[in-house]
């Protein structure tokens, strides 16, 4: 009689060996099938931003102090660029450079801005630009940020008055009188000393040339030995004017009236050489052009936010002898 048929240890595990591979053939561990594995987290785009200015003066150290604070606030880079030659061709160059690496908004203080339209425009096809201190109005530009440079005059202005109550002569200097900052601030004056027996007798540039804008004070003062008063339209010309009237032992002798708030310059003041400043408010340019750009570059409804007019006006203050001791202090304490 044969034995009924059965299965060796070996045939056994050989069995379950198959059918273990045969199930996992069939139930696969990974997506189902036609199903796609999810896709990696892409990283975060890097905004990209520029904060142009017009020259390397130390006014625009004041700027880039309210863009640092700006990116310690938000996480993000602002690039700073300052053109050393404070040239139009420079600082179009920069601008080109910029538009064509892909950043996300650029600011600028337009260094000629009826002549720089066509850059403007070029860069404005390519990036969000807004303009800060110096517009462009007649550019594409989105916004400007600064001061409203006709009123700051005319405060200036009516400091003039105060210090030539019987009337006089005076002399302006500037780099250069092509920047709309520049025509709206010697407007401003004008206006407010129009009938006040105020004649302005000379108006110099320098084109940013700090040892010309030294020399041209010198070369006016000398020129015009009945000169009473001479405005320094832009930062460094306070400094040069504290320079050339000390030189020649006119301090006293001829007044001086002029913009921002160099250190010489507020030295200047406390020394008697300066009557009056009239500082605009550079921290602010750099740390609301640092955040318009930011969300103008990252959050969709951000054109919807600018102002109608397309300005935000930052405002002046007016430093004399009173106050230029806490103004001091106040200013360093910005720049920290």
């Amino acid at each position: 009689m044969k034995k009924p048929l059965t299965l060796t240890r070996f045939g056994f595990l050989a069995s379950a060996a198959a059918l273990a591979f045969a199930c996992n053939k069939s139930e696969p561990s990974g997506p189902a099938a036609g199903t796609a594995a999810p896709a990696e987290p892409s990283a975060p785009k890097i905004v990209k931003l520029a904060f142009v200015t017009n020259n390397a003066s130390e006014f625009w150290k004041i700027a880039q102090a309210g863009v640092r604070k700006y990116e310690s606030e938000s996480k993000v880079q602002v690039d700073v660029k300052m053109p050393s030659n404070g040239t139009t061709a420079e600082q179009n160059e920069i601008l080109e450079n910029l538009s064509s690496q892909g950043y996300d908004a650029i600011a600028v203080s337009a260094i000629a801005p009826a002549d720089q339209v066509p850059v403007l425009d070029k860069v404005a096809a390519k990036t969000k630009l807004i303009t800060f201190d110096s517009d462009a109005p007649k550019s594409k530009r989105l916004l400007y940020i600064g001061t409203n440079n006709v009123e700051a005059g005319k405060a200036l202005g009516a400091e003039i008055v105060k210090m030539l109550p019987n009337g006089g002569k005076m002399a302006v200097f500037v780099g250069t009188l092509s920047a709309d900052n520049a025509k709206e601030r010697l407007s401003g004056i004008e206006q407010a000393i129009a009938g006040k027996k105020i004649e302005i007798v000379d108006k110099r540039e320098d084109n940013t040339d700090r040892a010309k804008a030294r020399s041209n004070v010198e070369d006016i003062v000398n020129a015009h030995r009945d000169l009473n008063l001479v405005a320094g339209l832009w930062s460094y010309n306070g400094p040069a004017i504290v320079a050339a009237l000390e030189a020649l032992g006119k301090k006293g002798k001829i007044q001086a009236a002029v913009f921002d708030e160099e250190e010489q310059t507020l030295q200047g003041i406390a020394s008697d050489t300066v009557t009056v400043t009239v500082v605009q408010k550079p921290f602010q340019f750099g740390y609301l052009s640092a955040k318009w750009m930011h969300e103008l570059a990252t959050k969709p409804d951000a054109m919807a936010t600018i102002p109608a007019n397309k300005i935000v006006d930052t405002g002046v203050e007016v430093i004399n002898k009173a106050n230029v001791a806490d103004f001091r202090a106040k200013l360093a304490e910005m720049k920290k």
